[in-house]
């Protein structure tokens, strides 16, 4: 579980990237989320873009998205959802330490 101040941290370094991936009128499903799930594994953090033809609630969306993808949710603006997911091997981004 992230703190507001690590998600404040994901965020900021989140606003240059561009979207990867979209989602469109077909929603989720297992491909999509596979795919997410490799990206995410070498990327750490990444941005997805609900596509205007996609009529699924955006908050559920992402909050599936997050927990099929086994990652954590940083935030959803507009139509753009951010994921963040701790790498095993490609480990770039430190996040700020949680307080005790």
């Amino acid at each position: 579980m992230l703190t507001g101040k690590q998600k404040r941290h994901l965020r900021s370094l989140a606003h240059h990237l561009q979207p990867i991936f979209q989602i469109g009128k077909g929603g989720l499903n297992d491909q999509l989320v596979r795919h997410i799930e490799e990206a995410i594994e070498t990327r750490e953090l990444m941005k997805i873009s609900i596509l205007n033809n996609n009529t699924d609630d955006r908050h559920e969306m992402a909050t599936e998205l997050a927990n099929r993808a086994d990652a954590e949710l940083v935030q959803v603006i507009g139509k753009t959802i951010v994921l963040y997911k701790e790498s095993r091997e490609h480990k770039e981004i430190i996040l700020p330490k949680a307080k005790a």
